[in-house]
């Protein structure tokens, strides 16, 4: 689900041609668009855009060039226009030390009023930030305990620790046309720093159009097709996916209608077939996404119940476009080893080599050695080691074998290499693992060694 979550319609640059720019959007794959005001006048007019468009909601409020004469009665009509049900955020709000075109108190005053509608109708903001990220970030911190303030820092310029930090405040990042242009490494090394789920796609259209269009040509909704690109070109990841991830984020922030999320048995990342058999897992690693979150890459994998052999291989379906199929999910494969092993041989018997991504702990789980029983069915074992030493691993990963656990996935890494054509260890890059040791630790074994990113699945 292609969302453009800031494209201002209600500009006169589209008077000629409105109706056939949403129309190339839908035609592109856009399936909204976010519309914020920068007025009292332009608030009024997104409203009436959203009320036209299905596609299109609206976000009102006064942007910081103009809140010089912002006074009660402006907050009492952006409160009237921010009740409307098409009306899912307020914004564009914020500071602009760039232009100052408005005192600075006057701004801060301005913003602060604005988020104060925003935590009454439990709105999200979208934030305009332009060479003021100290004062944004100090009057989101001031008024985040207060409420459930959440948002957007909207055609995001700031460094990549103003970022990180937006991000912990739980709001995302939004980045447009920039991002596609050339001299914009600093952008992409952001994009690239942070988890996409943390993202979101915007035009900011009429204006900062991506490459390849010229810079000077009018921006429009159908372009966010170009900054999805360039995204998953940063992240290494399909169209698909940062639709996908990007869309979902959109959806649950301004509460648009979303994508399906139904729990899912077979899901696609890139170009992998991945396989969620069980939620079931041995360990409650702190550093999970399952601690807070359902979803990977975009795919619900919360399930109501453990799939069937034959539901599995119908979800898999046709196998044949994929590099790969994994069995992953939100669980630990070995669980079901026998599931496990019965899907294993229906996939290679198509062709498709098999990769499991596990926990290691399967000898302890079935209470038996299982490295022989995956011999001709798997390709590839991911195991999740996460560190160099049995100690730290067992209060990272705290799994239910306690210190067992440890010396057990060793051993059976160590009996998987006579009946498994390749095997990498893994670490997730959590700031207290020695990331080196356990990379050595790999080198010591003869196994390859792959560092995941911290705060990131999939």
């Amino acid at each position: 689900m292609l969302v453009d979550t800031h494209a201002h319609l209600e500009d006169e640059q589209f008077d000629a041609d409105r109706d056939d720019v949403v129309k190339r959007a839908l035609d592109a794959g856009v399936r909204f668009i976010i519309d914020p005001a920068t007025d009292l006048a332009t608030s009024r007019q997104v409203v009436r855009l959203a009320e036209k468009y299905d596609c299109v909601y609206a976000a009102v409020g006064v942007h910081p060039h103009g809140v010089t004469e912002f006074a009660d009665k402006a907050v009492r009509a952006l409160r009237e226009l921010a009740s409307h049900e098409k009306v899912v955020a307020v914004g564009e709000i914020g500071l602009d030390y760039y232009r100052d075109l408005s005192p600075r108190d006057r701004q801060r005053e301005g913003f602060l009023k604005q988020i104060d509608v925003a935590l009454e109708l439990d709105l999200p903001v979208i934030v305009h930030s332009r060479d003021a990220h100290l004062d944004v970030e100090e009057i989101l911190r001031e008024v985040h305990p207060s409420g459930n303030l959440r948002g957007v820092v909207h055609c995001f310029t700031g460094t990549r620790d103003w970022a990180e930090r937006a991000a912990a405040l739980a709001f995302a990042i939004g980045f447009d046309g920039p991002l596609t242009w050339k001299n914009a490494e600093d952008a992409r090394r952001i994009a690239a720093a942070l988890p996409l789920e943390r993202v979101l796609v915007e035009t900011d259209a009429p204006y900062l159009a991506p490459l390849p269009h010229k810079r000077s040509e009018r921006n429009e909704p159908a372009f966010v097709v170009e900054v999805a690109e360039k995204l998953a070109e940063i992240h290494g990841l399909s169209f698909d996916d940062v639709c996908r991830v990007t869309g979902l984020a959109a959806a649950r922030l301004f509460g648009i209608p979303s994508a399906d999320e139904t729990s899912k048995i077979a899901y696609v990342i890139r170009n992998s077939l991945y396989l969620n058999i069980t939620n079931r897992c041995s360990n409650q690693c702190t550093f999970c996404t399952r601690q807070y979150s359902d979803t990977v890459k975009g795919h619900c994998l919360k399930l109501d119940r453990e799939p069937t052999t034959d539901e599995i291989t119908t979800a898999c379906g046709d196998v044949s476009p994929y590099d790969e199929v994994v069995f992953c999910g939100y669980g630990e494969p070995t669980e079901r080893l026998d599931v496990l092993k019965e899907v294993a041989r229906w996939v290679k018997a198509r062709g498709k080599p098999v990769r499991v991504v596990t926990n290691g702990e399967g000898d302890l789980i079935n209470e038996r050695p299982i490295a022989a029983e995956l011999a001709g069915r798997v390709d590839k074992l991911s195991v999740s080691l996460n560190t160099a030493d049995a100690g730290q691993y067992e209060t990272l990963c705290r799994s239910i074998f306690g210190e067992r656990a440890y010396p057990a996935i060793l051993k059976f890494i160590e009996d998987a290499k006579a009946h498994v054509p390749e095997i990498e260890i893994t670490a997730v890059a959590v700031p207290e693992v020695d990331m080196q040791a356990v990379e050595t630790l790999a080198g010591k074994i003869g196994v390859s060694f792959r560092a995941r990113r911290y705060n990131e699945t999939g």
